[in-house]
């Protein structure tokens, strides 16, 4: 009887575990998107990277899905992590961030999510529409891995790339 009541308090306590896990929100509807963003660029620059924002919002399964593939892919996860400081870019009925929306270009027209790339000084580089990043029911490894290498402050370094003059 003991094995059975462990066997019922393990399997509550795991699936209440997992859906918290499921349900944890990325946004935050109270953030000052502005402030948060001005900060993310400050740090970008300090640790010479750029800033990547994930907009969307705690209703969206496609949002939740893009964060689930990239830090559960420990290959994406630390490409981003060495070259993107990350926000997430709240957008609901709670808080549209109007302002910083307006700021990044109205990137809400391609729909949710749709990742914005700053560089170190807060300019935007990049607004990538997430639908190309989709495969299936998911995302796809490999284009999100190239969009994240083809974003980076090496990618659009000059100094990356050697030109030979021609005589």
């Amino acid at each position: 009887m003991k094995g059975i009541f462990l066997t019922i308090g393990l399997f509550v306590f795991l699936n209440t575990r997992a859906q918290s896990i499921d349900t944890a929100h990325l946004y935050n509807p109270n953030d000052n998107a502005e402030k948060e963003i001005a900060a993310a660029v400050k740090k970008a620059k300090a640790e010479h990277k750029y800033v990547l924002i994930q907009a969307g919002g705690n209703w969206c399964s496609w949002c939740k899905r893009f964060n689930k593939t990239v830090t559960e892919d420990t290959q994406l996860d630390s490409v981003l992590n060495a070259n993107f400081i990350v926000y997430h870019l709240n957008y609901s009925p709670e808080n549209m961030n109007r302002d910083a929306f307006a700021k990044l270009g109205y990137p809400q027209r391609f729909g949710f999510p749709v990742i914005i790339v700053l560089d170190d000084k807060g300019n935007r580089l990049h607004t990538q529409n997430s639908e190309y990043l989709e495969e299936g029911k998911g995302y796809n490894r490999e284009r999100v891995l190239d969009f994240f290498l083809n974003w980076t402050p090496k990618a659009l370094n000059p100094d990356t790339y050697k030109f030979v003059e021609k005589s």
